[in-house]
């Protein structure tokens, strides 16, 4: 505000006000200060692996990517709803900056975000049961309003590393939304936990609710 008022005072643009739209004025600077800087604080602490965008997503790449279903996730509808968002396909098609561009735009809507590789998410969970921190990690997941987990499925998930899952899934379920992306089909996303009785309650509820993204085709790596 203060910066405004001395904006207006240098260019004499107060004199052409009324005392009601110099107040406005002043408001409107505050405001949109207040939100460019919560919109920067958000997307550092989302700490992205990518700098993306949905406006730069390309579509002209065979990969059997709906453009009109991106668009469709555009106005963060699906975290007012708790939906979740599973991203598929082979290495090099681009579901990590897909991921990302939902997370970015996410942020820019004014929603909390968590950016994570899920094997570095699990090593940071196994130090902080350790330490004690453990539920102040998974306190700050839970509050996320989207969560994004990159190259799951890479590694096969042991009993404690399922339970871990299902614990977030669980608190998450119903009240916040998930973006998985993964290398693997999501059928084949039974096989990577250890137990059926786990990996049905951690799926169950995944699924459920979820929009999907099959990607298919070449490496866009080649292309660049």
């Amino acid at each position: 505000m203060a910066a405004s008022f001395k904006g207006l005072l240098e260019s004499h643009g107060m004199n052409q006000m009324t005392t009601d739209q110099t107040i406005s004025t002043l408001l409107q600077a505050e405001w949109e200060d207040r939100e460019n800087k919560k919109i920067t604080r958000n997307i550092q602490n989302a700490k992205f692996r990518y700098q993306a965008s949905i406006e730069d997503i390309d579509y002209n790449h065979p990969r059997s990517l709906d453009k009109n279903q991106l668009m469709r996730f555009q106005d963060c509808s699906f975290i007012k709803k708790a939906e979740n968002i599973l991203v598929s396909g082979a290495t090099g098609l681009g579901k990590s900056y897909i991921a990302s561009a939902l997370g970015y735009q996410a942020c820019i809507m004014g929603y909390k975000v968590y950016y994570c590789n899920l094997q570095k998410l699990f090593n940071r969970l196994k130090v902080s049961k350790a330490d004690g921190s453990y539920l102040k990690e998974m306190e700050k997941i839970e509050k996320q309003d989207l969560l994004i987990i990159d190259d799951f499925g890479l590694q096969t998930l042991d009993n404690n590393a399922s339970l871990m899952l299902l614990e977030i899934i669980e608190d998450r379920y119903g009240k916040h939304s998930t973006i998985i992306a993964s290398q693997l089909t999501i059928d084949k996303w039974y096989d990577i936990c250890s137990g059926k009785t786990v990996a049905d309650a951690i799926f169950d509820r995944l699924l459920h609710g979820s929009h999907k993204i099959q990607l298919n085709g070449d490496t866009m790596r080649k292309k660049k």
